[in-house]
């Protein structure tokens, strides 16, 4: 089945929920930590997606991959923020947030570097 927008594909779908389960569990942090860790994990959850949609929308594969790659880093960031936010108590340990993570870098991993 050919794409016919970057809502089409299944990674960008993933990222996009886990911005949604981001936004659920940042309203949970205290609330000194709003414009502190809180806001710093849903920018970089936007920017997963936003970074596929935008790579998407690029002529080049070259500038596509780019965008993957920033997106990938976006998501590293916000591990790192989820992890902080449970050892800090803020929140408990999320198994569909922690399952969104690992699928959605495995899928832009696998995008990045394809198997030749």
């Amino acid at each position: 089945m050919k794409t016919k927008s970057f809502k089409d594909l299944i990674v960008w779908q993933k990222a996009y929920q886990l911005v949604l389960e981001i936004y659920k569990i940042t309203k949970e942090f205290p609330k000194e930590e709003t414009y502190a860790l809180a806001q710093q994990a849903r920018r970089s959850s936007i920017s997963i997606p936003s970074n596929i949609s935008e790579g998407y929308g690029r002529q080049y594969n070259k500038e596509y991959k780019q965008f993957l790659a920033i997106a990938y880093g976006s998501l590293c960031e916000l591990e790192t923020q989820y992890l902080l936010a449970v050892d800090l108590k803020y929140i408990k340990s999320n198994s569909n947030i922690e399952l969104l993570m690992k699928e959605v870098g495995a899928m832009l991993y696998r995008m990045i570097n394809p198997i030749r």
